[in-house]
């Protein structure tokens, strides 16, 4: 039996949410809303004259039944995720690691030989595929232009979005796989029902299906709301997944919390019986259990969430008061959600700042005029201070900024914003 996700049409590009994703419930509660928020990756040139951008409402919407939390508007797809989609894996070193770290670990845990075929969805440009390549067969599918990286480094990749088109492809040309991954998109492509069917569909009958994504638990106890943007339509907890998994016969035999985007959660699935199951399964779900994720704790969440953006608003006028000058650095598809939620612009920040070889240098931050521009600038133009939008490794940032020569102080936004002095990195 499978829940079809009842959608109403919107205007344009975009669909209502009506029912839950998972479960078809209509009892969906009203946890956030943060307002009308521009696509992450439309990204205007620097210099170009404003022009009319779409943007869209932000609702964040829980599941009694099921537990999942989810966007309640749909966007088409090829707005979120154009040809141009400028984002790349392998230039944050956190996730080089998290995909080394996954190798590594499914090796231990899967029975591989050299004929196995991987595939990975949304594989952009082979990073994680990249530790598999040397061992065993692999092939990529993303629907991006960046794809083109990865059969640069001899990674079969097929520009597509996932669909049953796409598998049927695969198949035809590789055969069944015994790994499928999807890593920080599972919980970004309509209707996961139809996803799951095609997962199955590629897998051997001892194939594995190993996804990450964001961690609603993390997302809730360190206040990411800055994740709450349209490319990502769920938001699961372990509850919720089990939920969807037994749903089409599949059983988590692992999960594993990782460091990637500021908390997510490793999770190992298989078709009934195939898989001894894992202590970190139990363990996990009863961790959920105690913590409760109930109408009371989201509340709470939107309390701190409304509070967070008037406490930067404060922290901030008292800056420019001043007549500091403050940059942003990274720009992460979060920062977009911060910046236009918090509000703010290029008469607040100067500029925003990436590392060399970004193909979001030269473009302004969705929604504003705040330009994008090569880091180099940072310390040869030094601002009194750097607000960290990748904050959740603000441990790891602040430090190598320093050591660059930057002599300012840093803004930590979330989970409380705050000044870090440099002189304490």
């Amino acid at each position: 039996m499978k829940a079809q996700m009842a959608m109403k049409k919107a205007a344009g590009t975009s669909k209502t949410v009506e029912s839950c994703q998972i479960c078809n419930s209509d009892k969906l509660k009203n946890i956030l809303f943060l307002g009308y928020l521009p696509p992450v990756n439309k990204m205007p040139p620097i210099g170009e004259f404003p022009n009319e951008q779409s943007s869209y409402p932000a609702l964040f919407l829980h599941c009694p039944r099921c537990q999942l939390v989810q966007l309640g508007l749909i966007v088409d797809p090829k707005v979120l995720f154009p040809a141009e989609y400028p984002y790349t894996s392998g230039t944050t070193k956190v996730l080089r690691d998290n995909f080394a770290n996954l190798y590594q670990e499914c090796s231990k845990l899967i029975p591989l030989k050299k004929e196995d075929l991987i595939v990975d969805i949304g594989s952009n440009d082979g990073t994680l595929l990249s530790n598999f390549v040397a061992h065993h067969q692999v092939q990529g599918i993303t629907p991006e232009d960046i794809g083109e990286l990865a059969r640069q480094k001899g990674i079969p990749t097929t520009t597509s979005y996932f669909n049953q088109q796409a598998v049927e492809q695969i198949l035809q040309k590789r055969g069944k796989a015994k790994i499928v991954t999807a890593t920080n998109v599972f919980a970004h492509i309509e209707d996961v029902h139809s996803v799951i069917d095609c997962i199955l569909n590629l897998l051997k009958d001892d194939g594995v299906f190993i996804s990450e994504s964001h961690y609603l638990m993390d997302l809730i106890e360190t206040l990411q709301y800055d994740t709450i943007y349209h490319e990502h339509l769920r938001y699961y907890s372990l509850h919720s997944l089990q939920y969807l998994f037994n749903m089409h016969g599949l059983e988590i035999f692992h999960v594993k919390r990782i460091p990637t985007h500021g908390g997510s959660i490793r999770v190992y699935a298989a078709r009934k019986g195939k898989f001894q199951k894992q202590k970190s399964v139990g363990i996990l779900l009863k961790e959920e259990d105690t913590k409760k994720l109930n109408k009371k704790l989201l509340v709470e969440f939107k309390a701190k969430v409304v509070l967070s953006k008037l406490k930067t608003h404060t922290l901030l006028l008292n800056l420019k008061k001043k007549g500091a000058r403050i940059v942003g650095i990274g720009a992460p598809s979060r920062a977009s959600t911060l910046i236009n939620y918090v509000g703010i612009d290029d008469g607040i920040f100067d500029s925003v700042l990436e590392i060399k070889g970004s193909y979001k240098i030269g473009k302004c931050i969705p929604g504003t005029l705040i330009p994008v521009e090569e880091e180099s600038k940072l310390y040869q133009d030094q601002p009194d201070y750097a607000m960290l939008l990748s904050w959740h490794i603000a441990d790891e940032l602040a430090p190598k900024i320093k050591q660059k020569g930057f002599k300012g102080d840093f803004i930590v936004p979330l989970p409380e914003p705050r000044i870090l002095k440099n002189s304490d990195v």
